[in-house]
């Protein structure tokens, strides 16, 4: 690895020095905000004489090659007023361009599409890119915007249900999506157990979701991608922004340091749930606590036109305890330095060195002569150097490594009875990860398109710790350790590697229409191991080892998109995908996943599949904008030893997923909004057949099925009005500040979905001998009730 990093140094070094095509010149730069220096992701450069043109990277960097002539530039990005320059070219030259928002174009606007015709003319498919102004205006939970629940509006995107964590991705578990948060892994995107996320959207600047067509800088995950960009500060003026709502409230504050040179930002919230039941709780009079909190900052300085740094951070946490020695909680946080290097107008480079940790602490018992505490953590040490090589206008070469060192902490737990300590923590795991990537966006013609690259990680298990080989049983029970071995310190236990080839392309086959494709293999050497209906802040993540070996997943795609009405104010698409995966993990009936040594006896492996439509329709433009999204899809797994080794479907298996999401303005203050969700029931496993023993009934499986039946289907309508603050004041002066009120109604039709059943035996336990035993089956809902709320938003 360090030769490659050498290497890439030399071959940046060789880049500059052979930076220009004879009898060719570039335009370069960057595109920003007027209002605030914010850099534009995703901009687009335009030029008429060619019908060519760029786009901005995730810094706002563009970069062309063209012959000398005379042009015309255009500058746009959507919600802002384009810019036009005309230009003699006969040098390479730079040109910093800041766009102006357009607020009528802010107001009409629902979803981004990087450019025009975004979803018809870009290569990329399977990403969705949702902006901060719709997810403000979704309807949602105590009226809080949320940027997780959002996204599960959009095609292919799913949850087991209300209190869940996290998000499914086209049949993926929850720990199959990689979430980035300016380049730091977040392991838990959940705040309050699900009903939150944990990105302050104050701070927020982009989201972008990657289903499909992944590219070769990224792995490390099956399903998909979610890339988060904080905003880098206000580098123009002071600016406040926050929100009082019913659960918590929020400040952001963001200023240069140094105008158009340095900025920062700082976001928290805080929840006040335990402050304000703490009269009438006794629980939490006695140092209960029930709340969360998040700190998310940033800085950047430009140092000079060529290099400019980022420092970023987040750290949030959970807690949830009944008394000051009773209960647990949860928290993640990281760290993200950035430096941008552009070595000339045509090789930019970015740098990034990140730290990531997540933890959760559960611990119990009235004193310290009788207590359990257990701790767990996983931490990484990230380094990526990236580069991008603008060759021409028709290709574009990206390539880098990554390197991440883990360390899983699953278990370091105590426990004390009389006064006796007993330690029965597990040692903790050592990893190295690391890659080599390289790509090229090609353009062949001006109908055909095509992005292919190849990625090759290599994932190290090293010592201190002591391995086990397990006996082989009759698949599905429990395997017993038979051997073990110890391994020092640095001493190599395992060693896998994996080539991740991705592709894709797009035909052009109307100025209205197109047609794309992809393919891309994705290796993943984590595993969470849960086996509960929904993800839980207590889950353990575990490495791939000598006896679990890492997922494999190879994901084709193809689509058809399509712009409609005379203005292309309609957009629609079709995706169909499947996937296939490798050495996917299940548990033994009975497996004791928490706090054991010998948990690889307990684990199954298998393999994978899943497959589905995706349907989307958008009207992007008028009064009334919004959005239909269908998902038609099967998830299934095939594991020896579980289902008798047939297929069955996956704890998160939804066959029909249908989202509406409606916005509409009603005038220049008041706006509507609504959204109705209907999903098919997730499967679970139910008892085929019942024994007593004792007077006591006891249900079991006899057919060794697995998730065999589907709960009720699920459906919600949550509407919500939005009130503007006046832009004028008594005497006619325009306002400096804006805020806006929003009234919600969660789940307006107070639907009790179920979220499990279980079932229980009536009454007393125990029956007469010879009396027939009734039994109950109990519907669990976690919210069955409308919720309304309030909340007041401001910005000044």
């Amino acid at each position: 690895m360090l030769r490659f990093f050498t290497f890439l140094f030399v071959f940046a070094s060789c880049a500059t020095l052979y930076a220009q095509p004879a009898g060719k010149f570039t335009i370069s730069g960057y595109m920003k905000d007027a209002a605030n220096g914010e850099a534009l992701i995703g901009a687009t450069v335009y030029i008429t004489e060619t019908g060519t043109g760029g786009i901005t990277n995730e810094y706002g960097f563009y970069s062309i090659t063209l012959p000398p002539a005379n042009y015309t530039l255009h500058y746009s990005y959507v919600g802002y007023a384009s810019v036009t320059k005309t230009i003699t070219l006969s040098k390479s030259e730079r040109f910093d361009i800041e766009l102006s928002a357009d607020d009528q174009q802010l107001q009409e606007v629902i979803i981004q599409a990087d450019i025009e015709q975004a979803n018809v003319q870009n290569l990329e498919m399977s990403t969705n890119k949702l902006d901060i102004s719709t997810i403000k205006k979704v309807p949602s939970f105590l009226g809080e915007a949320d940027l997780l629940r959002s996204l599960q509006l959009l095609p292919g995107v799913s949850t087991v249900g209300e209190g869940a964590a996290g998000f499914n991705v086209r049949g993926g578990s929850v720990g199959q999506n990689l979430i980035l948060l300016d380049e730091a892994p977040v392991y838990n995107s959940s705040h309050l157990l699900g009903f939150f996320s944990v990105f302050n959207p104050d701070a927020v600047k982009d989201t972008k979701l990657y289903k499909g067509g992944i590219p070769s800088r990224y792995g490390g995950r099956l399903s998909s991608l979610l890339d988060v960009r904080m905003k880098e500060g206000n580098s123009k003026k002071f600016e406040a922004t926050g929100g009082i709502g019913s659960i918590f409230s929020r400040l952001a504050i963001e200023a240069p340091i140094v105008k158009d040179k340095a900025s920062f930002i700082v976001a928290v919230r805080r929840s006040y749930i335990d402050v304000l039941a703490r009269p009438f709780v006794p629980l939490l009079k006695n140092g209960g606590a029930l709340n969360f909190y998040d700190i998310t900052l940033k800085t950047n300085y430009n140092i000079n036109p060529k290099n400019r740094i980022y420092l970023s951070g987040y750290f949030g946490r959970d807690n949830f305890f009944f008394e000051r020695n009773q209960g647990f909680s949860w928290g993640n946080a990281t760290a993200t330095l950035r430096w941008n290097h552009i070595f000339n107008d045509r090789l930019f480079s970015n740098f990034t060195a990140v730290y990531s940790n997540y933890d959760y602490k559960l611990q119990f018992g009235r004193n310290d002569n009788d207590s359990f505490k257990w701790n767990s953590q996983i931490s990484n040490y990230i380094f990526k150097p990236q580069f991008t090589y603008f060759i021409n206008s028709n290709n574009e070469l990206n390539f880098g490594g990554e390197a991440i060192f883990y360390t899983f902490e699953p278990a370091n737990a105590v426990g004390v009875s009389n006064g006796a300590p007993t330690d029965v923590s597990i040692p903790k795991k050592n990893n190295l990860e690391t890659a080599l990537y390289i790509s090229n966006s090609q353009k062949i013609s001006p109908k055909l398109s095509i992005d292919y690259g190849l990625r090759y990680s290599l994932f190290n298990y090293f010592g201190p710790d002591s391995v086990y080989t397990y006996s082989n049983e009759t698949p599905g029970t429990r395997r017993l350790p038979i051997a073990s071995r110890y391994y020092k310190s640095g001493e190599v236990i395992a060693t896998y590697g994996n080539w991740e080839p991705r592709v894709s392309f797009k035909l052009q086959t109307s100025p209205t229409s197109s047609v794309k494709g992809s393919y891309n293999r994705m290796v993943q050497y984590l595993h969470l191991i849960s086996n509960t209906t929904a993800s839980n802040p207590l889950d353990v993540w575990n490495p791939s080892t000598n006896n679990v070996k890492p997922q494999i997943g190879d994901q084709l795609t193809v689509g058809w998109f399509k712009d409609l009405g005379a203005s292309r104010m309609y957009e629609l698409s079709f995706e169909a995908y499947y996937r296939k995966t490798q050495n996917q993990l299940d548990y033994i009936d009975g497996a004791d996943l928490l706090i054991n040594r010998y948990l690889e006896g307990d684990l199954l492996s298998g393999e994978g599949r899943a497959y589905g439509l995706e349907s989307y329709f958008q009207k992007k433009t008028g009064r009334l904008t919004g959005w239909v999204a269908y998902t038609l899809s099967r998830t299934e797994l095939k594991v020896d030893g579980i289902n008798s080794g047939n297929w069955y479907p996956t704890r998160f298996n939804q066959t029909h997923n249908l989202k509406i999401a409606a916005f509409y303005e009603i005038n220049k203050r008041w706006s509507f909004s609504a959204n109705f969700i209907y999903t098919s029931g997730t499967p679970t496993t139910f008892p085929t057949s019942r024994f007593v023993s004792q007077g006591i009934l006891v249900p079991y499986n006899a057919e060794d099925t697995r998730n065999n039946v589907n709960l009720p289907a699920y459906h919600r309508l949550d509407i919500s009005f939005q009130l503007n603050g006046k832009k004028l004041k008594r005497n006619g002066k325009e306002r400096k500040n804006t805020d806006y009120w929003v009234f919600g109604l969660y789940n307006v039709y107070a639907r009790q979905n179920p979220f499990s059943i279980y079932f229980s035996q009536n009454n007393d336990q125990r029956v007469p001998q010879g009396q027939p035993i009734s039994s109950q089956a109990t519907q669990l809902a976690i919210i069955g009730t409308i919720v309304p709320s309030v909340s007041y938003n401001f910005k000044f």
